[in-house]
């Protein structure tokens, strides 16, 4: 969270990789027509609706004060998730014209998308930088910032399983030159 893995996705992308974005597939797991929708709000109850939609704040601010609710509502996510991403990986591995996919998963290792990958690439950033990009982001406080980061792995623990490591903590031209140079090597 917050060290610009999206961002260098979208850099991937623009040299010609396909994304599968996890956040998106979320999003449209929770929305009033996806999949996991009823049985959220089943959970959590209609309290984290707004508008009839889940209000990923509220839910957010019931799952990250208690690690029990977090492991339930990803008990209810990570399967859906899971199979939208093998199904988009099937689809992109029939066309020969895909040179590369690029998986922008925020809890790649931390519940196991890493099996499904060839190659993992963390991208750093310090610890004020996380939490600084999270607040602005996310429009989220520092202390539910931290609260969220302590329900993921360390990011050292990260690189140390790291195939690639791509320091995000400089100028967005400084990070684009990394990501160009590991294409390359691709």
């Amino acid at each position: 969270m917050g060290t610009g893995k999206s961002t260098v996705a979208g850099m991937f992308k623009a040299l010609g990789a396909k994304v599968i974005d996890a956040d998106k597939i979320v999003h449209q797991l929770m929305s009033p027509e996806g999949k996991c929708f009823r049985e959220i709000v089943r959970t959590f109850s209609e309290d984290i609706l707004t508008r009839g939609r889940i209000d990923r704040k509220k839910l957010g601010s019931i799952v990250f004060k208690d690690s029990r609710k977090l492991v339930k509502l990803e008990m209810i996510v990570h399967p859906a998730v899971r199979e939208e991403i093998r199904r988009q990986l099937k689809e992109y591995s029939q066309n020969k014209r895909v040179k590369a996919v690029a998986l922008d998963v925020p809890l790649l290792l931390e519940a196991n998308y890493d099996r499904m990958v060839d190659l993992i690439v963390v991208v750093k950033t310090s610890r004020a930088t996380q939490i600084r990009r999270a607040m602005k982001h996310l429009h989220i406080t520092q202390s539910q910032a931290l609260r969220r980061l302590a329900n993921q792995m360390p990011l050292k623990e990260k690189i140390r399983l790291a195939d690639i490591i791509i320091d995000n903590d400089g100028t967005k031209i400084k990070t684009k030159k990394q990501v160009r140079e590991i294409w390359q090597k691709l």
